[in-house]
């Protein structure tokens, strides 16, 4: 039995969606042409601090929150017209969960390259 490694889940990842820079994330944030999502863990939030106007999707919820058909979406708190940039700490989360969201077809996704510890050296404001 072969198994893939978690770093060759993100490589393919990598190879399959949109990477963006905490510029460009912060300036589609301040355009008002994104829906940002922490899919950090909440204890991370807790210790770390969040992205201002950021929402939080706890990662292993992603998919059931974003699910239309699923007893769990979040009807309404996302303007599923824009894109979804998503992040985590460094980027690894957000690389795999940009991908399981392209591939339940959602067009406009993306993650910040770096994630969390990239956006604290960026002009986003940590609250």
């Amino acid at each position: 039995m072969s198994i893939k490694s978690s770093q060759t889940l993100v490589s393919e990842a990598l190879n399959e969606i949109k990477t963006i820079s905490t510029d460009e994330a912060y300036k589609l944030s301040k355009e008002n042409k994104c829906n940002l999502i922490d899919i950090r863990d909440i204890r991370e939030l807790d210790k770390d601090g969040r992205v201002e106007n950021s929402h939080h999707i706890p990662r292993g919820m992603l998919e059931f929150w974003l699910d239309p058909e699923s007893e769990y979406f979040r009807n309404g708190k996302f303007d599923l017209d824009k894109e979804f940039v998503l992040f985590c700490a460094g980027g690894l989360r957000s690389a795999l969960a940009t991908k399981s969201l392209k591939d339940m077809g959602y067009k406009k996704i993306s993650h910040i390259d770096g994630g969390f510890h990239a956006i604290k050296q960026s002009d986003f404001k940590i609250i």
